[in-house]
């Protein structure tokens, strides 16, 4: 019996040490900072921003006030917050969605998202980004950069209501050279569209698309 008891210890360890390899964090008030060097679970907060550092692998990424920012090279979950922006970096992998109401949503070169983007009142930029779902906005600009790939479309809906007796600003849409829009791209209300000349997009719905042939899309 005692030659079976050193096994047996050796794997309560090794078992216990891969929990605490992957610990959730969870907080009322308070930043979240994943350090390189360590993997996590899900992280979540309300009313304190995310940081994830670069490398850092983690589960989902979750906060009502507050930003979320992932380095390069990091594995996330999805990450959603309600008031703040969502920044991730070079050639990072977030396996969700990424979801904000009142903020902006950058992914940079390189980088893949499994699913979809979603904002209320928050532009989304794409650079060289994979993006395995679709894009969704109200208010907000999007830019498809260089290079990027969408598979689900884009959808720009109707708000549901507005205080102001002036006439809203019209979302900007840009799909950038060499980049493709798989799916519809269904506009609710009145946007400006540009696509680039090399770019290839879906069947267009509520708008007229505008070619341009430069790096950079004109003003409106």
């Amino acid at each position: 019996m005692k030659r079976l008891q050193l096994p047996v210890l050796l794997g309560l360890v090794l078992a216990a040490g891969t929990a605490w390899a992957d610990e959730d964090i969870s907080k009322v008030n308070g930043r979240i900072v994943a350090e390189a060097g360590r993997q996590y679970g899900d992280l979540d907060t309300v009313n304190g921003g995310i940081t994830v550092k670069d490398g850092v692998r983690t589960g989902k990424a979750e906060t009502v006030n507050g930003g979320i920012s992932v380095g390069a090279n990091a594995q996330t979950g999805g990450l959603s917050t309600v008031n703040g922006s969502i920044s991730v970096g070079a050639r990072s992998i977030v396996s969700g969605g990424i979801e904000t109401v009142n903020g902006s949503v950058l992914v940079g070169n390189g980088s893949q998202v499994k699913r979809g983007v979603e904002t209320v009142n928050g532009s989304i930029g794409l650079i060289g980004t994979q993006l395995g779902g679709g894009i969704e906005t109200v208010n907000g600009d999007i830019t498809v950069g260089v290079g990027s790939h969408v598979t689900g479309g884009i959808q720009v809906k109707k708000p549901s209501f507005s205080f102001s007796l002036k006439p809203s600003r019209k979302p900007r849409i840009v799909i950038g050279p060499n980049a493709v829009v798989e799916g519809a791209l269904d506009f609710e209300r009145e946007v400006s569209l540009y696509v680039h000349r090399s770019a290839r997009i879906g069947a267009v719905s509520g708008a007229t698309p505008q070619t341009f042939d430069s790096e950079v899309a004109p003003g409106d």
